[in-house]
Formats: C-alpha cells, structure tokens, sequence
C-alpha cells in the first residue's frame, strides 16, 4: 500500500530564482537530477520556462529521453498570477496577457520537446483564477502551483473552480498543492515558515523528513487517504551559486543567504537521501500528469 505519493517537480529557470539572467546552473545541475533519478529508478516533471528550454534544448531532450515530463513554467519566469506578496521589480503581467502568454509558452516549449506540455507551475507559486481558466483553454490536465503554506484548506489535489482557483469545482485541470508542514505554529503572515523549500538543502534530508512525517500525520488526521508530497526545487541548487553580490548590467543583486547556502554537492547528496527513505517507507513517485490521470 502506498504510504504517500510523491510528484518531484524542478523548476527549469535561471540561476538563484530568476534574481540573475544567468543558466550556469541550469545544465551541470539537470546532469546530477537525472543522475540522481536514474541512480533511484523514479520519475518526475520538470517545468521550463521557453527561454531555458530555449537556451538548452539539448537537456529538454535529455529529460524526455529519461522518460521524465516536460512541463511549463512561463516564458522567462515572469509573475504571471497574482502576487501573494510584493518582489520589488517583479511586476505581474496584466490579466488580460496571461492567455497569449501562456501560449506562446506552451507552443514553444512544444516546438522544443516535440509534445506538448499538459502540466504548469506558476513562477513563486503565484498562481490565479485566470491562470487556471487559461490553462483549462489550452488543454493542460495538471497545475503544481498552489502553495498549502498560504492556502491551508487545500490538503489534496482537487479541481479548482472556474471562478476561484483555490476552491473546488468542475475543472478538468488538476490542481495540486505543494505540500506544508501545517502540523506545526507560524509566525510568518504569509505562511512561509510552514514551507518545505529549500530545507533539504539548507538544513538536510533528514530535517526535511521530520516535516513531512508531520504533515503525514497531519493529513490523515484530516481524513486524507493518501497524502500527496507536491516538491519544487531548481537546478541551479545543484550547482554552486556565487555567495554575496552579483554584479550584472547596470546594478547588483544580493540573494538573502540562506537561498544560495549549501548549492551544489551537498544539495545532490540529500535529494539522493530523501528518495532513499521515501522509498523505504513506501512512497510511490508520479509524474504531475500521471496524478491527472488518477484523481
């Protein structure tokens, strides 16, 4: 019987979440993902923007030839739904752009892979009603955007509301949430400190772990059959980052410590380490679109 069923999602962008316009991450970081996959005999999903599956084709390719999805995650990364709190710069594009936006995406990322991509993850996990409603227009079966840290009634997939995203209703997308230690206090308005990003890297595999097992037994308690484990992570955390300022253009950016802390190596040791016990404990590992398909 499985005991949870896990979707690992990876985040195909540039570097640090988009705070530079540099991909030194994004090829040398996929080889030590699929490595690991491969090495571990499980699946997963990743999400381009166009411009990395732009930039580096040839690890679309190397995903799909794994036997692994390929998803979309917006043209350059962009706020392409509704903020859940302010990024200076980082301006969301205007409702009334998200549907064209949204195809120029997929038929790229098509264009490149040679399929089109059925399942999405908004940028932050900004997502939105008209994101959804444009999704559902355009054939995607799977959204891994809404964050359980911020939306807390949302404990399992379900489909949205074609008139509020986060609520149930007659959708035939799939929204699935990114799992949250909701078993334990926040002082964070926002939630964020209930998040599961980047505590694998940060902290480790085995700190990571005492969250999920308490959001297991939170889920359960709540009446979830089978608790679905939503990842996201990013192949640039599988590559040293530069730590301190990153001059660039006219201007620098100085990522808060902790988002660059522990990339490379390490990070690759505890996802290792995380599918290991998973497995052990009898975690069963889907792509998004297979969740699709079973609920």
């Amino acid at each position: 019987m499985e005991s949870s069923r896990v979707a690992l999602g990876f985040d195909m962008e540039t570097d640090i979440g988009s705070w530079t316009p540099f991909y030194e991450g994004l090829r040398p970081g996929a080889a030590a993902i699929l490595d690991t996959l491969a090495k571990n005999n499980v699946t997963a999903t990743f999400f381009f923007t166009g411009d990395a599956a732009k930039e580096a084709p040839e690890v679309v390719q190397a995903v799909k030839e794994a036997g692994h999805e390929v998803a979309a995650h917006t043209l350059f990364h962009e706020t392409i739904g509704e903020p859940l709190w302010p990024i200076p710069g980082a301006f969301p594009i205007l409702p009334e752009e998200v549907p064209n936006r949204l195809r120029k995406c997929t038929e790229l990322i098509e264009s490149i892979a040679g399929e089109r991509p059925v399942s999405f993850r908004c940028p932050r996990l900004f997502g939105s009603t008209i994101v959804t409603n444009a999704l559902e227009e355009l054939g995607y079966v799977a959204d891994a955007t809404l964050p359980m840290f911020h939306f807390r009634d949302r404990l399992e997939p379900y489909h949205p509301s074609e008139k509020d995203w986060t609520i149930p209703g007659s959708m035939r997308l799939l929204q699935i949430p990114n799992f949250a230690d909701l078993g334990r206090p926040h002082k964070d308005p926002f939630g964020r400190d209930l998040d599961q990003w980047p505590l694998f890297r940060t902290e480790s595999a085995e700190a990571l772990l005492k969250h999920i097992d308490s959001f297991t037994a939170f889920a359960i308690e709540q009446g979830v059959s089978v608790p679905v484990l939503c990842f996201y992570m990013h192949p640039w955390e599988f590559h040293p980052m530069p730590e301190g300022a990153i001059h660039y253009g006219e201007g620098a950016v100085t990522p808060d410590p902790f988002i660059v802390k522990n990339c490379g190596d390490y990070a690759t040791e505890q996802l290792d380490i995380l599918i290991k016990k998973l497995l052990s404990q009898g975690a069963q590992f889907y792509q998004t679109r297979q969740l699709a398909e079973l609920y």
